[in-house]
């Protein structure tokens, strides 16, 4: 409760003879420390109403237990409704922030987000939504916070709720718009490698369906630890705003091309070869949604192995192919659809 609880190993009297510090309850232990700057707690409210409402919406959330599956409520928001705000939510210049609460809220079942953690590691959110009806756990960047830098305190709070929805059996969707970890002394001092490992161990043990939207920036290991394919993600998409590569253009082209070309060329062309989606689809480590060639729907359109999945007026079917272009040619020649 904000002004009334507190929380602390050693109180403020004792403080004081030990260290000589001059603290109150309140900055020692209170709500506003636990939730901002500790993060021992994951919500504050002002009274005990607000409290248990908020407590009892929580529960709606979860599950009995770990072997129960999560609670379904009926949904009338439809699954297929279009959301013409998204077009334009994602700034086309890549400096320039906004909101992902703004993409969740969007996206979710009549636009509930129960967020946890909302006044600590601001960079991160997390919290729990429904799709369809069915529960599951929000992770995605903030772009407003440090431009979505991952950092200690976000990494273990990122984990910590990882490992909570896998524990239950829900499914984890997770929304990236981060350029890198936050560089600095203080970050590196603190481990940010052994703090950083947490999430990407997280993801990677996660045995829950998971699901992966970029939305912008997807630069280097952070890229790696935000549920990337590399970390078994079963569906990985990326808008076409998305930028995956290993850093951002300048930063690549200061390193490779230092002082030999012209730079704004070379950032153009750097962004054009590698810092947009497609050559990572190319790889198989995305998929573009679902195309539509005729009557044929088909996954992966851009995947260069040998196999490809077919819904061919209803039945699904593996074809063989051995490239991209041939992929399509083969179509063309070999699926006559009626129209």
């Amino acid at each position: 409760m904000e002004g009334t609880s507190y929380l602390f190993i050693t109180g403020p009297d004792v403080v004081k003879s030990v260290t000589n510090e001059d603290v109150t309850q309140e900055d020692l232990g209170g709500a506003k420390t636990h939730t901002a700057v500790s993060g021992v707690a994951h919500r504050a409210f002002e009274n005990d109403i607000d409290a248990l409402l908020n407590l009892r919406e929580f529960f709606n959330y979860i599950p009995l237990n770990n072997k129960d599956p999560a609670p379904i409520r009926e949904c009338q928001d439809p699954s297929d409704r279009l959301v013409p705000g998204l077009d334009t939510l994602v700034p086309l210049e890549s400096t320039k922030a906004y909101d992902m609460l703004d993409v969740v809220h969007a996206i979710v079942d009549e636009r509930e987000f129960f967020e946890l953690m909302p006044n600590y590691a601001k960079n991160i959110i997390i919290g729990f939504a429904r799709m369809n009806g069915c529960t599951v756990g929000i992770v995605g960047n903030q772009p407003k916070v440090a431009s979505g830098c991952l950092d200690i305190n976000s990494s273990v709070k990122g984990a910590r709720f990882v490992r909570f929805c896998d524990a239950f059996n829900i499914p984890i969707i997770t929304f990236v718009d981060v350029p890198g970890f936050l560089p600095g002394t203080n970050q590196e001092y603190g481990g940010i490698i052994r703090h950083g490992a947490k999430l990407l161990y997280a993801f990677a043990e996660a045995t829950v369906p998971k699901i992966t939207v970029i939305t912008r920036k997807a630069y280097g290991g952070a890229y790696d630890v935000m549920s990337s394919k590399h970390l078994r993600g079963d569906l990985n998409y990326a808008w076409p705003t998305a930028e995956v590569a290993v850093m951002g253009a300048k930063g690549a082209v200061q390193i490779i091309f230092k002082g030999k070309v012209n730079k704004e060329e070379a950032e153009a062309h750097y962004v054009e070869t590698f810092a947009n989606p497609f050559p990572v689809a190319m790889r198989g480590k995305y998929q573009r949604g679902c195309c539509e060639f005729s009557n044929l729907t088909f996954l992966l359109p851009f995947f260069p192995f040998n196999a490809i999945y077919l819904n061919l007026h209803g039945h699904t079917r593996i074809v063989q192919f051995v490239s991209c272009l041939q992929k399509l040619e083969r179509l063309k020649k070999y699926f006559i659809c009626p129209t």
